[in-house]
């Protein structure tokens, strides 16, 4: 502790209003660090959202010492006992829903209805693997040997990693450090720096429920100065990351060199084949909803989609009247879409609709020009009219802008879902069962949606993708998770013979 509490100032005790908006790290159960870095409300210029520290490389070493430390009696803690934390946890998160759903809009820019939802999921999966602690572990196997029982067991990787994103800054840390948790393992997180308050209010939440000194621990700062610490640290057993597929390869590379366990969900450029016999207005709500809902600020975004002709007009007209629903604005006003999260992303949806109309795509919706007087707002944008290999085809843009291109036939469209670097979701609206079927066979992602939109997820089934998506080994979500967090044990006990 002696290297972070050098540089750190403990947090005041009276409240004040910036106290109120600062997020700090959390190290061995307390809440050091001066705050430096400013974060502005993405939705109204010039209001402070949330302040936070830069955290260093000895930050993070203290970090995991507290971490190592502290991960031995935590994991001889009964599994009741860890789950109870967790569902405290979850409870709390419940039970301060609308406070922290207010700091998430302002940091993040969401509705204030989708991150309400979002603190329910956080809520929710701390609660689901709060129950796995009562859920039975191992099996119990035959042996070829006589008077010997074989048995299984999970252990505990030890410390893990977390890098978690901006997107939805609350829940993908909830769904990370919750199997982590449960399994017995100790936590180093870094968030996504530009939402520092939303994994704040989750440790809150976790340290007031109980959880020991060291077992949680939160360092705020940038990826190439605490999230490369946190790869390289040999005590580092796992590490699981959610964010670009760039970043994501080049930690994988780190830590593939130490033969560490290595978790990655990337990038997507998520696909939607419309086929005739849908009904045009609900495929329109279903395409809209996956692609301009959260803002289109989701991996599972739908930002693709293939349509064959009979149904392409009425589709399209559908499409552009539902779009015209999705008004940005200031999420905890009354608009149906948020504001992107960052004047960096802004820009970058403005110059993906911008080349791709001057390439001779056709805007259909949106626009790409306007100020950022009342935030960044970006109008919600369909482009039709382009080549398959297009950069706004096979590139993700990460905003509220989806590409409708035509083809043939069921076939041709399926192909065209395939024809991609990337394989997290992909969805189809049909009628018909058997090509339903057929398309959940062959398509190439991780996630299949039939009649409903790509992003929104269970969490209790398995979640992950393919290709440039994923590292496709480790599912997260369900039990599934757990897998991540833990490794295998065989057990052979045997009866003396007299």
């Amino acid at each position: 502790m002696t290297s972070t509490a050098s540089t750190a100032t403990k947090t005041a005790t009276a409240a004040t209003e910036r106290d109120l908006i600062t997020a700090r790290h959390l190290i061995n159960g307390e809440w050091l660090g001066g705050a430096d870095t400013e974060r502005m409300n993405p939705a109204r210029p010039g209001e402070l959202a949330a302040l936070s520290p830069s955290g260093t490389a000895e930050d993070v070493d203290a970090a995991i010492t507290a971490a190592t430390a502290a991960q031995p009696a935590w994991a001889a803690l009964p599994a009741p006992s860890r789950g109870a934390i967790l569902m405290a946890a979850g409870n709390l998160l419940l039970d301060r829903q609308t406070s922290i759903a207010e700091d998430l809009v302002r940091e993040e820019g969401k509705t204030i209805a989708e991150a309400k939802g979002e603190v329910k999921r956080a809520s929710d999966v701390l609660r689901f693997f709060g129950s796995l602690g009562w859920a039975a572990t191992g099996e119990v196997l035959p042996s070829g040997l006589q008077d010997t029982t074989i048995t299984t067991r999970r252990e505990p990787l030890g410390v893990v990693g977390l890098i978690t994103p901006w997107n939805f800054p609350i829940a993908i840390p909830a769904w990370k450090s919750a199997p982590a948790l449960i399994s017995g393992n100790a936590v180093v997180i870094k968030p996504a720096e530009l939402t520092p308050l939303s994994a704040t209010h989750l440790a809150r939440a976790l340290q007031d429920a109980g959880l020991p000194a060291g077992v949680f621990n939160v360092v705020h700062g940038k990826g190439r100065v605490a999230g490369d610490a946190l790869a390289r640290d040999p005590r580092i057993a796992g590490m699981s990351f959610t964010g670009s597929t760039k970043v994501g390869l080049g930690l994988q590379e780190i830590l593939n060199g130490r033969r560490a366990r290595v978790q990655l969900e990337m990038g997507g450029k998520n696909g939607v084949l419309v086929l005739d016999d849908a009904d045009p207005r609900k495929a329109a709500q279903v395409v809209a909803a996956g692609a301009f809902g959260l803002t289109g600020q989701a991996c599972t975004a739908t930002s693709r989609v293939y349509v064959t002709p009979g149904i392409r007009e009425d589709f399209l007209a559908a499409l552009v009247e539902e779009a015209a629903a999705y008004t940005a604005g200031d999420g905890l006003e009354a608009a149906k879409m948020g504001a992107v999260v960052s004047s960096q992303q802004f820009e970058q949806n403005q110059a993906a609709v911008r080349t791709a109309v001057e390439r001779g795509a056709k805007l259909l919706h949106g626009a790409y020009d306007g100020g950022t007087d009342a935030g960044f707002r970006f109008p919600a944008a369909i482009l039709t009219d382009l080549p398959f290999d297009d950069a706004a085809v096979t590139e993700e843009i990460f905003g509220p802008v989806v590409a409708v291109l035509e083809v043939p036939d069921y076939e041709a469209g399926l192909a065209a879902i395939n024809d991609s670097r990337y394989g997290l979701t992909a969805g189809i609206c049909t009628d018909s069962l058997a090509l339903a079927t057929d398309f959940a066979a062959r398509a190439q992602a991780g996630v299949i949606k039939v009649n409903r939109p790509t992003a929104g997820l269970d969490l209790n089934v398995p979640f992950g993708g393919v290709k440039d998506s994923s590292t496709n080994t480790f599912r997260e979500q369900g039990k599934s998770a757990l897998d991540f967090f833990t490794w295998g044990k065989t057990v052979y006990t045997g009866v003396y013979l007299p």
